[in-house]
């Protein structure tokens, strides 16, 4: 027994000592190239999505190769920030600080400063050094994880819809479209695929390409969608489900800052006007085995079982993840009828208006677009709803509705919870979800997000004067 204590402790400190080496080596590398670097952001990315951390000078990083402190209540906060005790994260625990490790090659310049300030993600740990089961980006590593002990490895890719809004209101007190930049010009109709709408916003949109290129994120370039000020980014499919989320977290950071060295709010809420589209994030999924075959295609172009099982999966979970998807009260003012966005639990071949689109193509790139999620959501937690999904199809035989012929929108199917209050009352109900993503996690989420929907229901809006006032 002791023997083997030893050998587990030898191991560990080796594995530590590797880690700690690699990150110095990294750090070095990178310094060298960027010498006038002077700060660097440390990072956790919170339940919300929502960057959490301090800027330290750029020589405090050689004492990160050991990790530093941060409260484990960083991931009890809400939208807001303010922490959830309900959530048992914070005073009933002592507000205990939890280790923080480097995330390796996420050390990147910030598009807020790039040539001086630098930025690098962060991963939490238990006490006993385990990664921290509350943190997003942990819960998704570990479904990941589950389906590559089944020789089953995803390729992702995540589509990223978003608004450049001009930081004046209207008359009204309003949020507006900008101005074309250099004048008063002001586009106020749709413009799907517009060529001459991304003239109008080159320059900000050059510079989101050029920061991208240069933070390293995989991103294609944009293109104009549904409404005046809107566009969407697409990131390349890659292996590695972590950084396809880290990607994207970083691109949303990425947008902001450029968006504000222009003048301009970049937003990513999912309902910004009610006269114009809803802004989603799109995750594309496909399925490689241990023989890097596509294991969502027979080789006679047909549906695998796989595939088949992996749809019924994630259909069945889908009601209870909508809590995940839409985490917002805004988030659910997406969802209505005619608007390319699903309202039913439904899949289907080349076609839009469903939730699960086998998109047209071959073989080696049938895939499933998952088109739920709004932009609002946070990446690590799509994902978790997606692998979660497929693992539930893999381990259940479930039955497969037929696909959608036509509009989705007039289908029989499963209806998805179109309020936050019914989006989570499926969700503390979902055992089998809860499952999947944690005991812990699934209640420190529930915990927060009931909160803030309290919190708002609180709230007297000016509609409701408008209306109730003088009726009432």
């Amino acid at each position: 027994m002791m023997t083997n204590l030893v050998e587990v402790e030898d191991f560990t400190r080796h594995s530590e000592e590797k880690r700690t080496s690699a990150f110095q080596l990294e750090t070095k590398a990178w310094l060298e190239r960027h010498p006038d670097m002077q700060y660097v952001d440390i990072l956790l990315n919170d339940l919300n999505g929502v960057f959490r951390g301090k800027r330290i000078p750029v020589a405090g990083l050689a004492k990160l190769e050991k990790g530093c402190y941060f409260p484990a209540s960083v991931f009890a906060m809400d939208i807001l920030g303010n922490t959830v005790e309900e959530a048992g994260l914070g005073q009933t625990l002592g507000e205990p600080d939890n280790l923080c490790i480097p995330v390796p090659d996420t050390l990147i310049p910030s598009a807020s400063d790039p040539d001086h300030i630098a930025q690098l993600l962060l991963t939490m740990r238990n006490q006993d050094g385990t990664p921290f089961d509350v943190e997003p980006r942990n819960v998704l590593n570990h479904l990941w994880q589950q389906l590559r002990k089944r020789g089953l490895f995803p390729v992702v890719a995540v589509e990223l819809e978003f608004y450049l809004v001009d930081k004046k209101r209207d008359a009204e007190g309003y949020i507006q479209p900008p101005c074309a930049p250099g004048s008063e010009e002001r586009n106020m109709q749709s413009q799907v695929f517009s060529v001459d709408n991304l003239d109008h916003f080159a320059e900000v949109l050059r510079d989101i390409d050029a920061l991208a290129k240069l933070q390293g994120i995989p991103a294609d370039g944009a293109l104009a969608e549904a409404s005046p000020g809107q566009f969407e980014i697409n990131l390349h499919h890659t292996r590695d489900v972590l950084k396809a989320c880290d990607a994207a977290i970083q691109l949303k950071r990425l947008v902001r800052q450029v968006a504000e060295n222009h003048g301009m709010t970049a937003t990513f809420m999912a309902k910004p006007y009610e006269e114009y589209a809803g802004s989603g994030m799109h995750v594309h999924i496909s399925m490689l085995d241990a023989a890097d075959h596509n294991a969502f295609a027979t080789d006679d172009g047909s549906d695998s079982p796989l595939l088949k099982r992996a749809l019924a999966g994630m259909l069945d979970l889908m009601p209870a993840s909508m809590a995940l998807l839409a985490p917002n009260v805004n988030a659910y003012r997406r969802f209505q009828p005619d608007a390319f966005v699903p309202l039913q639990a439904s899949w289907g071949h080349n076609n839009r208006t469903v939730a699960l689109r086998i998109p047209c193509g071959d073989l080696e790139n049938r895939r499933v677009e998952y088109r739920v999620a709004g932009a609002d959501a946070n990446p690590y937690l799509v994902m978790s709803a997606i692998l979660a999904g497929i693992l539930h199809g893999l381990d259940h035989q479930l039955p497969l509705p037929p696909p959608v012929q036509g509009n989705g929108h007039e289908a029989a199917g499963i209806s998805l919870p179109i309020r936050q209050s019914d989006a989570l009352y499926e969700f503390e109900q979902s055992r089998a979800l809860q499952k999947w993503l944690g005991e812990r996690f699934s209640r420190v989420w529930y915990s927060c997000k009931h909160h803030e929907l309290m919190q708002f229901e609180r709230l007297i809006t000016a509609t409701e004067i408008d209306w109730m006032l003088k009726n009432a």
